[in-house]
């Protein structure tokens, strides 16, 4: 094998890509990429869809494809295609002009992802999902048992979020957010977040001051306080989302990229390591499990409040489930299967944990020694990183 330069990365030509971790050189193989795809990217200033950027992020996906990667797609525009195709009176409700544009906007979308995977050789299928798709650990599961089915057939999943049906109380943050939650239910080991600029600056990206941060990992400062709050002008999210997703993801052993979408060739420079964007470090990889609990604060359906005793075995070195003895008070209706939000005596949030049992069972039990978990340690994700 020879080892081409490519500053922080070293990047071997095999069978499959290899990326270096340029602080330990550890291989890591890319297997299973999960690219989101901004409206920004594919949108022209007027807001109507840019067919040609959508035709290039295509041929770059395929030659991903022609590598032996598997490529899962979280695609916005919808709305932009809509746009495009019905003239709305300006009177009309804003919620329901944007689901009349995504009902309709959604079908050309596909078709146009369609059309163009077909020509380089590939099938590609729709899904569209809600919040509630990832709340329930078994319907969760359907979902991932349908994408690796997908995957497993060379068929590309092009996933969007259901905004004809999806309301406030229960719409993702953003497309950020629902690629982060894919990557993190299928395991991929690389998230590729695509916007209209190079990544995080030092400030806004348009000042001259402002520089890229390129790398960032476990022990860099918080990044946020170099981000203004607001939103890309035909999405509902921004950077300080992309950041969240992107250190959340990090945190769960998935190596994530935040690039602009509209450079040619953004995707060939991110694998090849030549790529000016943002990259995140990941950490040692959690069980998929903690990765669904990972995602899991807006889903709770109970929330338990812990002792001092319980809080200091479950930060321990220690494997320690969570046993009825250590439990103060809980609040919400659960049942087996939920997910928990653990909180100690101050009520300081520290951790989410699946149910092994519901609300009956934990009443009788509630401050005994000798009981079942009520959360085993498989299904226990503590805020170490928030």
């Amino acid at each position: 094998m020879n080892p081409l330069n490519t500053g922080n990365f070293s990047v071997f030509s095999t069978e499959r890509l290899i990326l270096l971790n340029f602080n330990n050189q550890t291989a890591i193989p890319l297997q299973t990429c999960v690219i989101k795809i901004g409206s920004n990217v594919i949108t022209q200033e007027s807001g109507m869809p840019d067919f040609l950027r959508i035709k290039s992020l295509c041929v770059q996906v395929a030659s991903l494809k022609n590598k032996g990667i598997r490529v899962i797609l979280v695609t916005s525009g919808a709305v932009a295609f809509g746009r495009k195709n019905l003239k709305l009176p300006e009177k009309t409700n804003p919620v329901l002009k944007k689901q009349i544009w995504a009902a309709n906007g959604q079908i050309a979308l596909i078709n146009t992802y369609q059309n163009l995977f077909a020509d380089l050789g590939f099938a590609i299928a729709q899904i569209l999902v809600t919040k509630e798709d990832f709340r329930d650990r078994k319907h969760y599961l359907n979902m991932k048992n349908c994408i690796e089915g997908l995957l497993s057939q060379g068929i590309i999943p092009v996933i969007n979020e259901n905004d004809t049906v999806a309301i406030t109380e229960l719409m993702f943050t953003d497309n950020d957010e629902l690629a982060s939650l894919t990557a993190a239910m299928i395991n991929a080991d690389t998230l590729i977040l695509l916007t209209n600029v190079d990544g995080i600056y030092t400030g806004p990206p348009d000042h001259p001051d402002s520089e890229l941060i390129h790398h960032v990992d476990s022990k860099s400062l918080d990044l946020s306080q170099y981000i203004q709050a607001g939103k890309s002008s035909f999405g509902r999210g921004g950077m300080l989302t992309k950041l969240n997703m992107a250190k959340k993801s990090a945190n769960l052993g998935i190596r994530v990229f935040i690039a602009n979408g509209k450079k040619e060739g953004v995707l060939d420079d991110i694998l090849d390591g030549n790529a000016i964007c943002t990259h995140f470090e990941p950490s040692p990889v959690k069980h998929s499990p903690k990765k669904w609990l990972a995602h899991g604060e807006q889903y709770y359906k109970g929330e338990i409040k812990i002792n001092e005793g319980a809080k200091k075995a479950l930060f321990s070195q220690k494997i320690s489930s969570l046993l009825p003895v250590g439990v103060i008070s809980f609040s919400g209706d659960f049942e087996k299967g939920d997910i928990l939000r653990i909180i100690d005596e101050a009520g300081n949030r520290i951790g989410l944990g699946r149910a092994e049992y519901g609300i009956k069972s934990l009443t009788e039990k509630i401050g005994l020694k000798n009981q079942k978990p009520i959360i085993h340690y498989d299904y226990l994700y503590l805020f170490t990183h928030d």
